[in-house]
């Protein structure tokens, strides 16, 4: 059921042979190139070098469902990928233009845009010529329920206009982005799943202020996560995605395949961290003996492998039952993994942090960031209690009557 076909197994063996050969060396240079570079939102040229590389060797969009515009892999046989890349977090998803939240906006674009939205965005960020945000969560509410969304979206006779704040919007620091998917309430009267639609909105729109970047547990990240206020912004009917009401709607279809994708990449960083826990206790003596031959840390080894083992699998079933009966069957299965990739990664590398001693917690090595990004993720794409409230619910309707 969980067989990888030919041509997945082929391009991770692909994969694989560009991460070794461009990927990981890249990494010091990207560190050196990001140090020096004036602005933490920078787009270090060793990033564009390894994104032609990519290019040239057919490692494009390979998250792309629809063979027009990438591979046209199944989620099962891309699911491995993410999980290659997941193992340099920072560099690798864009290297190959799989990095969220462009992926969920390259989706939504593909599936609701207009011609003029394939042509004016969705053509440049399959390109890798621009990049995007999703603004959705806000500040004054509690957006892990999406329906709490307020900002405002009245319609007047020249089209929307836009007013609220935002933030969290991933990838809006990014020099290259040149546009937001927004989500606001046009019809706060309508029933609660209607209420909420979706618009394009340029980054550069007239009333649009990107305030400020948020860091995440002291990183700024290179691509931001900003804070955005909307003050009269005037979007044309036209770039209205599916139609009034529809925004929660998109919001579900866009998060799945988002979610699978974090998960397969969280799995990697924790397979990267493990590695790492791994030679650290070979290379590292404390009392005449290598750690490694100490039994909690031998513990913590065989324990990693299982736990990550397990989700592997688990989110490998996920993939499968999202190719074989689609998202919304599925939808338990993605909310499972939500839950349970995080959550052990953030195990793996905590463990792989405590072999490295004083060292694990500093940015001579990557596993601080690498937990900040995980710890992250429990929140990113509905935090582990919405999912569990879900899961719950499935579980509970089998034997209600």
């Amino acid at each position: 059921m969980l067989e990888i076909s030919e041509r997945g197994r082929e391009y991770q063996e692909r994969l694989n042979a560009f991460m070794d050969e461009f990927v990981y060396p890249a990494e010091p240079v990207y560190a050196e190139q990001m140090a020096a570079a004036a602005s933490p939102h920078t787009q270090p040229q060793i990033l564009e070098d390894l994104k032609a590389e990519a290019k040239k060797q057919g490692l494009w969009n390979l998250f792309h469902p629809h063979p027009e515009w990438g591979p046209g892999l199944t989620n099962l046989e891309y699911a491995p990928l993410a999980e290659i890349t997941g193992r340099s977090l920072e560099i690798a998803p864009e290297a190959i233009n799989c990095n969220a939240p462009d992926t969920g906006n390259m989706e939504v674009f593909t599936v609701f845009g207009t011609d003029e939205h394939k042509e004016k965005y969705l053509g440049p960020l399959l390109e890798g010529e621009i990049a995007s945000a999703f603004a959705m969560t806000e500040p004054a509410v509690a957006s892990s329920d999406a329906t709490n969304v307020e900002m405002s979206m009245e319609r007047t006779d020249d089209g929307f206009v836009l007013n609220g704040r935002k933030w969290f919007a991933s990838n809006a620091m990014h020099p290259n982005c040149r546009v937001l998917i927004v989500m606001g309430k046009t019809d706060p009267t309508a029933e609660v799943h209607r209420q909420q639609s979706m618009l394009v909105v340029p980054i550069d729109a007239a009333g649009v202020t990107v305030v400020r970047n948020l860091p995440v547990y002291g990183y700024a990240d290179r691509e931001g996560h900003a804070e955005i206020i909307f003050e009269n912004v005037l979007v044309p009917f036209k770039d209205i995605l599916k139609g009034e009401g529809e925004g929660f709607a998109i919001s579900q279809a866009r998060l799945g395949p988002g979610r699978i994708h974090h998960c397969m990449r969280a799995i990697g960083a924790a397979e990267r961290a493990l590695e790492l826990m791994v030679k650290r206790a070979e290379s590292r003596v404390t009392f005449g003996e290598k750690l490694s031959n100490r039994a909690n840390i031998q513990d913590w080894i065989a324990e990693s492998r299982i736990e990550i083992d397990q989700a592997r699998l688990l989110t490998l079933h996920a993939a499968y039952m999202m190719d074989k009966y689609g998202n919304k069957v599925a939808k338990n299965e993605i909310a499972e993994i939500k839950v349970v990739a995080p959550t052990m990664a953030l195990k793996v590398i905590d463990r792989a942090v405590q072999v490295h001693g004083g060292g694990g917690v500093t940015e001579d090595f990557p596993l601080a960031r690498m937990w900040a990004h995980m710890r992250t993720l429990r929140l990113a794409d509905g935090p582990d209690e919405v999912h569990k409230r879900s899961i719950a619910r499935n579980e509970i309707r089998k034997y209600r009557g």
